[in-house]
C-alpha cells in the first residue's frame, strides 16, 4: 500500500481573533515537493504547525506516513525549520547543531560524522566553529536548515528557508533542496518567493483566508495560459486594432525589444514604420501560425516568434486580486 507523505482532512484551528484555517483538505506523496502559498496572515505557518505536532487542531485529521500528527512516530520522520527561530548566541553553529542531534537521539559517533558534512552542504563549513551571535540572518536560516536536516528527515517542512538570503545565498539553498528531492525526500516549502516554489516544486496549493483557494501541478498553472510574442517591423497603430477586430484574440503592444521576459505593462504609442512587440494570448499553435500568415500579408517584417509562459507571479496575484486578506501576522 502506498501511503502518502502528508494527508490532511478537513484540518481545521480556530483562534478567538478568527485567524487559523477551516477545513483544509490536501494529500502529499513521497518525494513531492509540495509549494503552500498564501498572502501574509493567510494561515499557512498554522497549518505547518499542526502537522510538524506543536499545535492541536481544532477539528479534522491529518497523518504524516500513515502516523497521526502528534505522535513520536509521525515526529521521527520530519524535520522542521520554523520561519521564526532563536538560537543561542553563546553556543557554535556545530554545539547548536550537535544540540538538536542529542534531541533527535541520534548516537554521538553518527553525529560526530554527520554535523561537519552538514554544515558543509549548508554552506556554513569551518564557520560552525564561531558563536552564533557572529552569524548573520542568512548564516542563521543556514543553521536552522542544518538542524532541519541533522535526523536525515524523509519529510522536511521550510518556512520561508531563503527570505533573508541574497541571490546567490538563495541559489545555493534552492541546490540543496534539488538533491534532497533527488533522494526521494519529500519536500513542504512555505514560501513567498514565488520562483523558488516554481523551479522546484512539482504541485501547490495557494491558502487565502485559511481556506484553500487554488491547488494544482505547477507545470499545469504555467502552461495554462501562453502569450506569444511577435517582433514586427514597418509597424503601424492600425494594425494591432485590426488584428484584434479579425482574431477575436487578446493583442497588445509590449514593451520594446523584451517583454516576452519583462512584465508586460503596455507602452502607449510607437512611431509609425517602427520596430514593435506584440503579445497574443493564444489557445493553440495553430493560433500562431495564423497570426504570422496574417501579419506578413500586410506586407510587414516578422523579425521574431517568441513563447512566453505564464509566471507564478502572474497566476498568485491573478488569484487573489479583489480579496480580502487578513494581514502580516498569522
Amino acid at each position: 500500500m502506498n501511503v502518502p507523505a502528508i494527508e490532511a482532512q478537513l484540518l481545521t484551528k480556530e483562534y478567538s481573533n478568527g485567524r487559523g484555517c477551516r477545513d483544509v483538505s490536501i494529500t502529499v506523496e513521497k518525494g513531492e515537493a509540495f509549494g503552500f502559498l498564501g498572502p501574509n496572515g493567510a494561515g499557512k505557518s498554522t497549518f505547518v504547525k499542526m502537522l510538524a505536532g506543536l499545535i492541536r487542531p481544532t477539528s479534522g485529521s491529518a497523518a504524516l506516513f500513515g502516523h497521526p500528527v502528534g505522535t513520536l512516530a509521525a515526529k521521527a520522520k520530519i524535520g522542521y525549520l520554523p520561519e521564526l527561530y532563536r538560537y543561542q548566541e553563546w553556543l557554535t553553529g556545530e554545539e547548536v547543531v550537535r544540540l538538536h542531534a542529542r534531541l533527535c537521539g541520534i548516537d554521538k559517533s553518527v553525529a560526530d560524522r554527520r554535523i561537519p558534512e552538514l554544515l558543509k552542504e549548508v554552506g556554513i563549513g569551518l564557520r560552525g566553529r564561531d558563536r552564533v551571535k557572529h552569524y548573520s540572518k542568512g548564516m542563521q536560516q543556514r543553521l536552522g536548515l542544518a538542524c532541519a536536516l541533522v535526523n536525515e528527515p524523509e519529510l522536511v517542512f521550510l518556512d520561508e528557508p531563503s527570505s533573508a538570503l541574497d541571490p546567490i545565498g538563495r541559489m545555493e539553498v534552492r541546490t540543496i533542496l534539488e538533491r534532497l528531492k533527488q533522494r526521494g525526500i519529500t519536500i513542504f516549502l512555505n514560501s513567498h518567493l514565488l520562483e523558488d516554489v516554481e523551479v522546484l516544486c512539482d504541485r501547490m496549493a495557494l491558502l487565502n483566508n485559511g481556506e484553500i483557494l487554488r491547488h494544482g501541478k505547477v507545470t499545469d498553472i504555467l502552461n495554462k495560459r501562453t502569450s506569444w510574442h511577435f517582433k514586427v517591423g514597418g509597424y503601424s497603430p492600425f494594425l494591432l486594432s485590426w488584428l484584434t477586430e479579425l482574431t477575436g484574440l487578446q493583442i497588445r503592444q509590449a514593451v520594446e525589444d523584451g517583454d516576452h521576459e519583462g512584465d508586460g505593462r503596455a507602452v502607449a504609442s510607437s512611431v509609425e514604420g517602427s520596430t514593435v512587440w506584440l503579445a497574443a494570448e493564444v489557445e493553440s499553435e495553430e493560433q500562431v501560425g495564423w497570426l504570422n500568415t496574417l501579419i506578413m500579408e500586410q506586407g510587414l517584417t516578422l523579425y521574431e516568434v517568441a513563447r512566453k509562459k505564464t509566471r507564478l507571479e502572474e497566476w498568485f496575484v491573478d488569484a487573489v486580486s479583489g480579496l480580502s486578506h487578513r494581514g502580516e501576522q498569522e
